[in-house]
């Protein structure tokens, strides 16, 4: 009986104190982390563009004001630095007929002779790295200068030009038909005469509307017009690797974007102003702005430029792209 009793107290022994953490359980399947895809922002009328792009931010301008939730008023007529002469007023602005409509007239106001609009989405809608589509129908006249352009949300790099501009589309009203696309940085701004920028014909700017386009990705800027490549920017590592990447291309910051209707100035008003043109309006359709969806691919976004190519094919035949880099020694701003 004793040796019994032994024997059950050395079992217990042996099994009974066993740690619990020990103990082998039954394999289970590998989990796959969930991958969500962006969600398309609920007014935009077109959520997806070539499959991966989603619309995350729009104004269809399908109500009855602007919605200052996303656009800023920016009155005053300071001549933005550019010699303009108009003065800058929310009056100048309706919307109706599902269209955002900027009418510059012959009214004297702030000492000018001439009124218009200029709206921003600064601080309500902020962008890096994305694609922007604007339909817009351009004003007629002499002197006329609409603009559908960017500029940087926080100047990280300092004030103009330190900081960046990209001028997705401008337009002079003495050259019909004509539309322009322009960066300015440090190195390569207006000021130097040393500003990129390309120009080319679309007819019926000014009769009917075109979609203007960015496709911004890290150390590429390309624009479109109605899906025929206008402009090409790319930033070309290897160059002066010891200076900053933002002085010559210090697009890795959020811009903001602007629509207005500026009258004469240095560029405008080269030819000088028809006053019998006036009033005459720029017309926005919509403004929708896409994110590319790396989730569809399982991809992390990029966040530095790589692309060093050369040429682009587009249906207008290959283009050559500005390649961007920065001289030290040639550091005069």
């Amino acid at each position: 009986m004793k040796k019994i009793l032994s024997l059950v107290f050395l079992l217990f022994i042996l099994f009974g104190c066993e740690n619990p953490s020990t103990v082998p359980t039954e394999p289970t399947e590998p989990t796959t982390p969930t991958i969500e895809p962006l969600e398309p922002y609920e007014s935009c009328e077109v959520p997806y563009l070539d499959q991966v792009w989603v619309c995350t931010w729009a104004d269809e301008f399908n109500g009855d004001a602007v919605d200052e939730t996303k656009w800023t008023f920016q009155d005053g007529g300071y001549g933005g630095g550019n010699q303009e002469v108009q003065y800058y007023t929310r009056d100048n602005t309706v919307v109706e007929d599902g269209k955002l409509k900027i009418t510059a007239k012959v009214e004297s106001m702030g000492g000018k002779n001439y009124t218009s609009s200029r709206l921003h989405s600064q601080y309500k809608a902020n962008f890096k790295y994305q694609r922007i589509l604007v339909s817009a129908k351009m004003p007629s006249g002499r002197g006329t200068w609409p603009a559908i352009w960017m500029m940087p949300t926080m100047s990280v790099y300092g004030g103009w030009p330190r900081s960046g501009e990209i001028d997705i589309m401008e337009y002079a009203g003495y050259q019909k038909d004509v539309i322009h696309s322009t960066i300015h940085t440090r190195k390569f701004n207006h000021n130097l005469g040393t500003q990129l920028g390309y120009e080319s014909i679309f007819e019926g700017a000014e009769t009917s509307f075109k979609v203007y386009e960015l496709i911004w990705k890290p150390g590429e800027l390309i624009t479109y017009v109605d899906g025929t490549q206008l402009g090409i920017f790319r930033y070309v590592p290897g160059f002066n690797q010891e200076v900053p990447y933002h002085y010559a291309f210090p697009f890795d910051q959020e811009f903001f974007i602007i629509l207005n209707l500026a009258i004469g100035g240095t560029f405008g008003g080269v030819e000088g102003i028809d006053q019998s043109a006036f009033p005459t309006t720029m017309e926005i359709d919509y403004v929708r702005v896409y994110t590319q969806d790396y989730n569809i691919y399982d991809e992390e976004r990029p966040t530095t430029p790589t692309n060093i190519q050369n040429t682009r094919n587009t249906p207008a035949g290959p283009r050559l792209p500005y390649t961007i880099f920065w001289n030290a020694s040639q550091d005069d701003m």
